[in-house]
């Protein structure tokens, strides 16, 4: 991903870049609903998808013709909290892909990736707190592990399912 954002030249590069985003956070984002808001309260005050959305028609382009995603089946709270884990990080990550965007010429359509602004430590802070002791036993610890892990895996394969579209 960092060598696909290295290599962004124009507003419509970042465009194909948010669209890999948004594809995958999407489907991640269903994927969490039916646990997620009983383990962690601020869920809703938290970035989403929605953003990247704005981002996209700030820049002229539209969720159309998005990548293929599919996130990991999630069938519980502790899974949930594995599979966010990644896209809280995404986040967290943010602000220093805005600098290297704007060191590229691209000047706007950076509100999810502006992350949380000054609340980001405590943003951070306040998912570890819940991530920390939601698992109780070393089989949940595995099953969050686990769950991050997939995550991670299928949100490169989105990068990598668009580069091989793009070589067409």
């Amino acid at each position: 991903m960092v060598l696909r954002i290295k290599n962004i030249s124009s507003d419509a590069d970042y465009i194909e870049l948010l669209k890999c985003f948004y594809a995958y956070f999407n489907a991640v984002e269903k994927a969490i609903a039916p646990y997620i808001n009983a383990v962690l309260s601020d869920y809703s005050e938290r970035c989403d998808s929605s953003y990247i959305k704005t981002d996209i028609e700030e820049l002229g382009g539209s969720i159309e013709n998005l990548p293929a995603a599919s996130a990991t089946e999630i069938k519980n709270p502790i899974q949930a909290m594995g599979a966010l884990y990644v896209l809280e990080g995404s986040i967290m990550g943010g602000p220093y892909i805005v600098q290297m965007l704007q060191k590229k010429g691209i000047e706007k359509g950076f509100s999810f990736f502006s992350g949380y602004g000054n609340e980001s430590g405590q943003k951070w802070a306040s998912f570890t707190s819940v991530l920390n002791i939601l698992p109780q036993t070393e089989t949940d610890i595995a099953n969050t592990v686990d769950a991050a892990r997939e995550t991670f895996k299928r949100f490169g394969n989105v990068f990598e399912i668009a580069r091989s579209i793009e070589v067409q």
